[in-house]
């Protein structure tokens, strides 16, 4: 075990002494931040952008002073594990349903109908049996980027899997295959110009006791690079919309991309079906969001010294329904286009914002660079006056997804307001 010199008290200066595990966007920012300032090796630090094996392994043997931030929850697995978050909807949905009522309940119903396998592979049978012809599509629990997933019709499809061969088990010590998930696919899904997309959110957690959750006003569609058909469920082109997938197609065009904007998406939906539908679409949205979040609020090890940003997958249907495909703990954070550099760098620099190291804000601010706050104990207002001339009314909540993102306007307004609250 590498020895750690763990963080002592801020340097007079204010500087803030930063280390980070990746060489991607989130070093260019760290750098980038006035008086901040790299350690390498050993030495003091007082913000940790680390990897999940780094929490796993040495977090709990660590004293951090107050003031240190890292960038994960000591088990957010807990939400981002594609079995434990599908557990812990479930269980949010049934205590709904005992503690309010079945209408509150229904709530919850934003993700498909899904089965842990191999344990509960016969009650996924049953189901199977009752709903013949149906897609189904499975996924391993703890892998990304669309690696290990394959759709399938018929039982004998998923044969070689039951029998340990399709994958490689996570651990050769241990008998049975690999762990997945089976969902039903969503055969009817939302499409632009024939094809297939999602949607990648940012989600800022701040605190699990209390909740406080910001959301980010960009992100982006990725498209599938082939046009739909259920004609064809092998080919991954047609059905996985991940980027590591999409790349490798023989026409994919490096320049291009398969990436729309939030805003481009936004902008979209709107001509084609009116501001009405678009906003109870990204209110569904928030719901997910928010619901998803609480799932875990009780089984979450809070700790002042932690926050999390989440990258939530999220796929419409063709009645305009938003369903969650999964969340990530570590959305990627490399850019595959100077737009995908630029959306990546203001995103994470305004994280910083929200955490606030510098000490430069006042604590009430509802928006932040480009990071509206969502949740703060409860649901999150607009203030009229400080809408960006966009249409909205008091009892909306404060959510601008897709919406424009004039974030350098808003930090200087939000740096100069708390400047002189604070005289």
């Amino acid at each position: 075990m590498p020895r750690f010199i763990f963080p002592k008290t801020r340097p007079n200066d204010n500087t803030v002494r930063f280390k980070c595990s990746l060489q991607n966007t989130i070093l260019d920012v760290l750098k980038a931040r006035p008086g901040w300032q790299e350690v390498l090796g050993e030495g003091d630090w007082d913000f940790y952008w680390c990897d999940a094996w780094w929490m796993k392994e040495y977090f709990d043997r660590l004293f951090l002073e107050d003031h240190v931030r890292l960038n994960h929850f000591r088990n957010h697995f807990e939400l981002t594990r594609k079995n434990l978050m599908v557990k812990n909807l479930k269980r949010l949905k049934r205590q709904l349903e005992r503690e309010q009522n079945k209408l509150d309940a229904q709530k919850c119903d934003f993700y498909p109908s899904t089965y842990e396998l191999p344990s509960e592979y016969h009650i996924f049978v049953e189901e199977f049996r009752r709903s013949p012809g149906t897609v189904w599509i499975m996924k391993p629990v703890a892998k990304s980027q669309g690696k290990g997933i394959f759709l399938f019709r018929k039982l004998k499809d998923i044969t070689d899997w039951k029998k340990g061969q399709y994958n490689p088990q996570i651990d050769p010590n241990k008998e049975g295959p690999e762990t997945y998930v089976v969902q039903r696919y969503i055969e009817r899904p939302y499409l632009i110009g024939g094809r297939k997309f999602d949607i990648r959110v940012y989600v800022l957690v701040q605190s699990y006791s209390p909740l406080k959750a910001w959301l980010y006003r960009s992100g982006f569609a990725r498209f599938s690079n082939t046009r739909f058909s259920l004609n064809s469920i092998d080919d991954t082109y047609i059905h996985l919309t991940n980027v590591a997938v999409q790349k490798t197609a023989p026409d994919y065009d490096p320049e291009k991309g398969c990436k729309w904007s939030a805003q481009q998406l936004r902008q979209y939906l709107r001509a084609k079906h009116g501001l009405e539908a678009v906003k109870n679409c990204f209110r569904l949205m928030d719901e997910i969001f928010i619901m998803s979040l609480q799932s875990v609020q009780r089984v979450m090890i809070n700790d002042k010294h932690c926050f999390e940003l989440y990258g939530y997958d999220i796929l419409l249907d063709e009645d305009l329904k938003p369903w969650l495909i999964e969340i990530n703990s570590s959305p990627s954070l490399t850019a595959s286009s100077k737009d995908d550099y630029d959306l990546k760098f203001g995103l994470l620099n305004d994280v910083l914002n929200v955490l606030d190291l510098d000490n430069r804000l006042t604590g009430r601010e509802k928006r932040v660079g480009g990071f509206d706050l969502l949740w703060d104990e409860g649901p999150v207002f607009v203030d009229e006056e400080e809408s960006d001339g966009l249409s909205v009314r008091s009892s909306d909540t404060n959510s601008f997804l897709g919406s424009y993102n004039n974030r350098k306007a808003s930090l200087e307004h939000v740096f100069r307001m708390a400047q002189f609250k604070k005289c």
